[in-house]
């Protein structure tokens, strides 16, 4: 089992919420000219009007988690793999390269064995100045989609059942 692979959960994903790229390229930017790191957490695509050419049970990439003590400078960003929650969302990883470059690098496929598609924004990060890649470094489609997303306050407001009904619902709890 790899470092971050209790973290991820292999998930078929049907696009990224529209919202949620320009946040993370506009983090990016602010972060630019080091290098910006998160992780992308979905919601199923079910809990959207997406019509039957997605499958409910897919995911939309709807937020962007960023790990307290993340360390970055111009050519890598660094996450401290114990402040990673166990979130049983998250669908893969969300970095830029300050270069503009679209390439995954070495360092870069060794954590995209976890989570099913990865992303990579390069500058001058404006919409089309991104890539997503599956768990081999392969380019694969994903779809920017126009969903209406929650308040983001409303991510925090959430009680003990709530993360107990999720984890019921991912398979948890018995």
């Amino acid at each position: 089992m790899g470092l971050f692979d209790r973290f991820f959960r292999s998930r078929d994903v049907a696009g990224i919420a529209r919202d949620t790229l320009e946040f993370a390229l506009s983090s990016a930017e602010d972060t630019h000219p080091n290098e910006y790191m998160g992780f992308m957490r979905g919601t199923p695509a079910g809990e959207f009007d997406l019509g039957e050419a997605v499958h409910p049970d897919d995911y939309v990439v709807t937020d962007v988690l960023v790990i307290p003590g993340t360390s970055s400078n111009e050519v890598s960003a660094t996450v401290d793999s114990n402040m990673i929650p166990n979130d049983m969302r998250t669908v893969g990883s969300i970095h830029s390269h300050p270069n503009g470059v679209l390439r995954p690098s070495d360092e870069d496929l060794a954590t995209f064995t976890s989570g099913s598609v990865h992303v990579i924004m390069g500058a001058p990060y404006r919409s089309n100045d991104w890539e997503a890649f599956d768990e081999s470094g392969d380019v694969t489609e994903l779809p920017v989609l126009d969903v209406a997303l929650d308040d983001p306050e409303s991510f925090f407001d959430f009680d003990q059942f709530d993360i107990d009904e999720e984890i019921r619902s991912e398979g948890g709890y018995r």
